[in-house]
């Protein structure tokens, strides 16, 4: 019994290995349809294989059946988590297209746990949500009426027709079908727009363009006589029983006589990856498009290539991490302001393929990427976006359509929103006037203490500065003659207010100022004593500084007592005392001729403590000064 046991167990094993086989090399032709038939079969009979759970979750997934692709993830995570970092994203996407928020959320927090956040915007799946929140609302959309019981995706403006992708044949019947989805393939229609921006019945593109397998995703030249669209090709393989899938191309074709021909294959293109969904820059003298080509960041990136006056491209850039993820970034579609829009699943969304925004500078640098929110994002596939003003068209795979994909016309009620911006902003001062400092410089330094920006106060020492909300910075205060200051900023605030009053480290010295005031300097003497004290030693330090760094200045030392005592005797001490301070100043190697001295008594009282007046000795106090008068050499 347990040798036939055994036996049964490796004809089982093998039997299995060789459906495996089939099943990998239909998967690897982009058969889904055929594949997932046998990978089912081995998995109803027991199989269970790392290998086996990733290629059906990955079937399902790429073609948006994401309640099986959940279950066949569920069941590969069930046997590993040593996983490439996609994995957890794909099934957090299937999670959430399903209605999983709570475990879609833990395995997109893994996600970045393992591989960093996708955009290093936010750190997990809540702050993704709450900034998607802000931009929800912008759109009103309803289904086109050009759909049908297939695919149709795709939106691109052509002399006031909608050019779109669709399975639909309005010309023939039996027609082959696609090993990918089971579906018949797809031709390139044309949708004239009436003048209230409904569409009429579409027809297909005359000429070279459509053949028996996929076209999709065109775009044209402003003047309407280039297209470029995708398209793949069926060769004939050395095995003349089959036929190979080739990849996806990147075409260019002439408008004559109202039908497309001279269909050009790109340089850009090649046999051993793909090309596709280009899409032109306002200047028309760029491309952007689609490639899983040697380098991408992950599964499909979004490239951009110059095209030369005489139509030769140059060599394909990866637009980069701001942009493109592990996941897939697909449909890339530019405004005349060089916004560019593209669906990606590697950025966190409301699930499957998600809507996403970023502004092109002038200088080829980025803004903010955005998600632009629902009801144009929901939990399905949203993508191939495109606009025309504040009217226009996206792609979608979510309940309620006719067939597979549909498309769906909108309007723009709202222009979107920066949410990841934030105001750094405030008032510089004179701490001892309160005057606003204009034209005071403010410097902004980032996290890894780059100069973000510089810039100065207006007239009325204002500064207002936008800045990324999830990023930190030191701002720094400087005004010449002033100390500097600086503040840090905190990120994660929508308003980030820094003020700043300013201490004087120069001061402009006119004749007749009390240096004394200036500086802050404070002489005392004992009781009846006309002696310099330790403490008042110190403060004499303020004025020998003073006269050894400017040499032209010359002192008069003016000495006054309180209205105690007798008038004469007052006055003679306070001529003692101001000699006394003289005396100082000489030692610590002021020259006699720049020092005058003269003692005052009580004769120039700064308060109302006069002689019979009752006064406290904080008032008293006032009076017992020094003055140090500047005078200029001639």
């Amino acid at each position: 019994m347990c040798v036939s046991f055994f036996f049964a167990f490796v004809l089982t094993c093998l039997g299995q290995e060789v459906k495996l086989d089939r099943a990998n090399k239909k998967y690897e032709d982009l058969a889904f349809i055929d594949a997932s038939e046998i990978y089912l079969d081995l998995a109803e009979s027991g199989y269970r294989s790392e290998d086996l759970f990733r290629r059906l979750g990955n079937i399902y997934y790429f073609n948006a059946k994401y309640v099986d692709a959940a279950n066949w993830y569920k069941e590969l995570f069930s046997l590993t988590e040593n996983l490439d970092p996609i994995y957890y994203l794909r099934y957090s996407q299937s999670l959430k297209a399903i209605g999983d928020e709570g475990l879609s959320m833990y395995w997109f927090n893994t996600y970045i746990e393992k591989n960093g956040a996708p955009d290093e915007t936010y750190g997990n799946a809540i702050d993704y949500l709450k900034i998607i929140e802000e931009n929800s609302g912008r759109y009103t959309m309803q289904p086109a009426k050009i759909n049908s019981t297939g695919v149709d995706f795709g939106a691109s403006f052509h002399e006031k027709k909608l050019v779109f992708a669709s399975t639909q044949d309005v010309t023939k019947t039996g027609k082959r079908l696609s090993p990918w989805d089971g579906l018949s393939y797809l031709d390139l229609f044309e949708s004239p727009l009436g003048k209230d921006g409904s569409l009429q019945a579409p027809t297909k593109l005359k000429g070279d363009v459509n053949t028996k397998y996929h076209e999709s995703s065109a775009v044209f030249t402003a003047d309407g006589k280039t297209m470029y669209f995708t398209r793949n090709n069926i060769t004939p393989s050395k095995n003349k029983r089959k036929q190979e899938v080739q990849h996806l191309k990147i075409y260019r074709a002439k408008l004559k006589n109202g039908k497309w021909t001279d269909v050009e294959d790109l340089s850009i293109n090649a046999d051993n990856y793909s090309n596709a969904h280009p899409v032109l820059s306002p200047k028309e003298d760029k491309m952007y498009f689609v490639s899983d080509r040697p380098g991408a960041l992950g599964f499909t990136d979004v490239y951009t290539v110059t095209i030369g006056p005489n139509g030769i491209l140059g060599q394909p850039k990866n637009l980069g991490p701001k942009i493109n993820t592990k996941g897939r970034e697909s449909f890339p579609f530019l405004t005349p302001d060089n916004e560019l829009y593209f669906s990606s699943d590697g950025h966190y969304g409301l699930g499957g393929y998600d809507i996403f925004y970023i502004k092109i500078k002038e200088d080829g640098s980025f803004g903010n990427l955005l998600n632009v929110g629902k009801p144009l994002n929901s939990s399905f596939d949203d993508l191939a976006f495109a606009i025309m003003g504040d009217k226009g068209y996206i792609s979608s795979n979510r309940p309620g359509g006719l067939g597979h994909d549909d498309i769906y016309s909108f309007i723009e009620t709202e222009k979107i929103k920066d949410v990841l911006k934030s105001r750094i902003f405030g008032v510089v001062t004179d701490k001892e006037t309160k005057e606003p400092l204009k034209n005071s410089s403010i410097t902004l330094y980032d996290e890894r203490d780059q100069v973000f920006v510089e810039l100065n106060t207006n007239e009325k020492g204002y500064y207002d500065s936008e800045v990324d909300i999830n990023t930190s910075y030191i701002v720094k205060a400087e005004k010449d003659k002033y100390e500097s200051k600086d503040a840090y900023s905190q990120k994660g605030q929508k308003e980030r207010e820094h003020n700043f009053e300013l201490d004087k480290n120069v001061i402009d010295i006119k004749a007749g100022d009390d240096i004394a005031k200036l500086f802050n300097v404070i002489i005392y003497f004992d009781l009846d004593k006309s002696n310099i004290r330790p403490d008042a030693a110190l403060e004499l330090e303020k004025i020998v500084s003073v006269m050894k760094l400017h040499p032209t200045i010359n002192i008069d030392v003016r000495s006054h007592t309180d209205s105690r005592a007798d008038d004469m005797y007052n006055m003679d001490l306070s001529e003692r005392r101001a000699k006394s301070t003289i005396d100082y100043l000489i030692t610590r190697g002021i020259s006699k001729t720049r020092l005058t001295s003269k003692g005052y008594g009580e004769s120039q009282l700064v308060n109302h403590c006069s002689n019979g007046v009752r006064c406290t000795k904080a008032e008293h106090q006032l009076n017992r000064r020094s003055e140090f008068i500047v005078e200029f050499k001639n």
